[in-house]
């Protein structure tokens, strides 16, 4: 089970990083450290019971070579293999997430090309919490080559698209532990080493309260699948107050990657703050029909101190097709900024 990082999740560089991303002169750049570990308490199946205590770094930056053409690029490093035993600090590849031009082609308007995340869904952005996006990273279309934009249509409202193919050159692979290199003969949805891959979405703010999603995407057939997959995401933000916020994500897929089984999630998180202090809870749920059903259940707490540091702890129940594991996660993170 993957976890959530205490901080939000850097936005994707295309079109935003130059302004998402503070910038003193042409360059910018953010990022995080994050220590932590991971452990499964208790399983029905004993090989689950493991410990695994991770190092993530992420450091994204951004150049301007005028106020409408920048360069942008997210460097990661984390263990790329999962853990088949107790494992400390082991497995660490480094990769480029990202990496391109960004072409800001009027003020409403911007497009970027290279190694881009195109716009679908927002779980992993927007829920709070240790465990907060763990079952809709099953979704999560990240490492993509290909042309994204982002066009605003109306106050507080933008419409982004995107045309892709998984990555398949030597950026897909990792310095220090080996992932390996994507190939189109490893098969999958979207890995087809052509632009035949798209996203439509539209994401609308009401004030600052609230907000909405509304995406679709089309991945063709990799080598050896069954079928084209088609998705559809749909998810609320609403800030009640100060004090708590919630956020929910529905799913639905045919042919969910590229197999003969249709796939859909769902995602109910709520947060409540208190000082320097977070408060969150998650009900999520991932259904693959005849593949089975993945329930999990969540609590967590984060502390963010004065120096923006954030230490935090999440205890999740999950049931995967009648297999109970009760997992525990400790984090510490560490934000970057110049």
């Amino acid at each position: 089970m993957t976890h959530k990082h205490m901080l939000a999740a850097l936005l994707p560089f295309a079109f935003t990083t130059p302004q998402a991303i503070a910038q003193e002169g042409p360059l910018g750049w953010e990022g995080e450290i994050e220590v932590g570990v991971e452990s499964v308490l208790s399983s029905d199946a004993p090989v689950n019971e493991l410990s695994d205590a991770f190092l993530n770094v992420e450091i994204s930056g951004s150049y301007a070579f005028s106020d409408r053409v920048f360069v942008f690029g997210t460097l990661a490093a984390e263990s790329v293999l999962d853990p088949t035993e107790d494992r400390a600090f082991e497995d660490i590849g480094i990769y480029v997430k990202e990496l391109g031009l960004s072409f800001a082609l009027t003020e409403s308007a911007s497009i970027a090309l290279g190694k881009i995340t195109p716009t679908f869904g927002r779980t992993w952005d927007d829920s709070a919490g240790y465990f907060g996006s763990s079952l809709a990273e099953d979704y999560e279309l990240t490492e993509q080559v290909g042309i994204v934009a982002d066009v605003e249509v109306a106050p507080g409202g933008t419409l982004s698209f995107g045309v892709f193919y998984a990555d398949d050159t030597s950026l897909s692979r990792s310095i220090g532990t080996d992932r390996g290199r994507n190939t189109i003969a490893v098969g999958g949805a979207g890995n087809t080493g052509k632009l035949n891959n798209g996203t439509l979405s539209w994401t609308q703010e009401f004030g600052e309260s609230t907000s909405i999603q509304i995406a679709a995407r089309h991945l063709s057939a990799g080598v050896g699948d069954v079928a084209d997959e088609t998705g559809l995401t749909a998810s609320v933000a609403h800030k009640f107050n100060d004090s708590f916020s919630m956020f929910a994500e529905f799913a639905r897929f045919n042919n969910f990657g590229g197999g003969a089984e249709d796939a859909t999630y769902a995602t109910l998180n709520g947060a409540y703050y208190t000082g320097q202090w977070v408060f969150s809870g998650t009900v999520a749920r991932g259904d693959l029909n005849a593949g089975g059903t993945t329930d999990l259940v969540s609590v967590s707490a984060e502390y963010e101190f004065n120096n923006g540091f954030v230490a935090g702890a999440g205890l999740a129940l999950v049931d995967g097709n009648g297999t109970s594991d009760t997992t525990l996660g400790v984090n510490f993170v560490i934000p970057l900024g110049g």
